[in-house]
This record gives C-alpha cells, sequence and structure tokens, in this order.
C-alpha cells in the first residue's frame, strides 16, 4: 500500500474551442463527493445557459474504486463522463474532480468527438496543475495529564498530524492521526519532552 499521493495543490482552468463548441475545463482538489457537489453548484452559477455540466471525480487515491463517479448530463452515454474519469484514473493523482461546461456551437462532434473534446483539456490541465503530496495518516490514542497537553499538540503539529478528539477526565485522551513515516520521530520529540513517560504507537 502506497503511503503517500500527489493531489491538486490548485484550481486549473482551461477554456477550448472545439468546432465551434466552446468547452471549458475545471480541475479542483476533490477530498469527497460533497466538495464535487458543491464545485458543480458554484460552477453552474458562474457559467449559466450552457448546453452541458459533465463531471468525474476521484474522492481518494489515484487507485480509488468506490468513491468515484462521473456524468454525461445529457450527451450520448460514454460520450464525457467515462473519458474524463478515465484521463484523470490516468494521471495518477488522488482527490481529484474535473467538470466540463459546454456551450454547443451548432456544429455535432460525434460520439467520437466528443469523447477526445471532453478529455482534451483535463489532459492539458493535468500537465499543468500544481500538485502536492498528501501522507495517509493513521489512528493514535494518547493519555496525557493537562500540563502535558500544549506539548502533545504542538508535536502533533509539528508532525503533520491532525487531532480528531480530546476528552476530559482526570486526564486528557487524544485521539490523533499521524503518517507513519513520522512516528519514529514523534516518539523521540515525545520522550524528550515527557522526561521518556509517554510513547505511542498506532491503533490499527
Amino acid at each position: 500500500m502506497t503511503e503517500s499521493y500527489s493531489i491538486p495543490d490548485s484550481n486549473l482552468l482551461i477554456e477550448e474551442e472545439i468546432k465551434h463548441s466552446r468547452f471549458i475545463s475545471f480541475l479542483f482538489h476533490c477530498p469527497d463527493q460533497d466538495v464535487m457537489k458543491l464545485t458543480l453548484t458554484n460552477m453552474k452559477q458562474e457559467y449559466p445557459g450552457a448546453s452541458h455540466y459533465c463531471y468525474a471525480f476521484i474522492a481518494g487515491e489515484p487507485n480509488e474504486m468506490v468513491n468515484i463517479g462521473s456524468s454525461d448530463d445529457g450527451e450520448p452515454g460514454g460520450s464525457a463522463g467515462r473519458p474524463m474519469l478515465a484521463s484523470l484514473q490516468g494521471a495518477n493523482v488522488g482527490e481529484i474532480g474535473a467538470i466540463v461546461i459546454r456551450y454547443f456551437g451548432g456544429t455535432k462532434l460525434g460520439v467520437g468527438g466528443l469523447m477526445r473534446a471532453y478529455s482534451s483539456g483535463i489532459k492539458q490541465g493535468i500537465s499543468q496543475l500544481s500538485l502536492r503530496t498528501k501522507y495517509i495518516r493513521y489512528p493514535i490514542t494518547l493519555e496525557c495529564s493537562y500540563a502535558q497537553l500544549v506539548d502533545v499538540e504542538y508535536l502533533v503539529a509539528l508532525h503533520d498530524g491532525v487531532i480528531l478528539a480530546k476528552a476530559f477526565s482526570d486526564k486528557v485522551d487524544i485521539r490523533f492521526e499521524l503518517a507513519k513515516d513520522a512516528l519514529a520521530d514523534f516518539n523521540t520529540h515525545l520522550a524528550t519532552m515527557t522526561q521518556g513517560t509517554l510513547q505511542v504507537k498506532f491503533t490499527v
């Protein structure tokens, strides 16, 4: 299993005219399906009156097979969403969404022409897209004193971890996530800060 993968670091817009039709391809970071829906709503408001708003997304790792989807939005079946998704899958980029907006120019392109047109802007965009690395994080549970809490929170942030929850009783129970590569260094810092009283391990 891969421990990291590339995701979009910014949005990108590519605009083309193909046989009098205007194609606007928008690539963006898409960590879940809600972001896909919201972005599609926003693009419909920004580009009103278009003939079609086709989309594809991979809401997870590049080889994700569950949280993926596509839509032809009225174009002939398989002529838009599927080739768009195939272009995303071939890019080896995760958490990525694409919306292609078409303003029909009067000339029919045929299924083959549509497949090429709907994937054209995505292929161009992927080669220009700014990317960053996402590290897969794993859960950890840690019990510490109130006095140690600030130091532990600082260490989690320092190692690019994410705190999920905190429960307060006579002690503090912290649930957080950390990348595998960060664990050894995290424990070294934790031992130094707590005089060796605390160490952590993954709960999976």
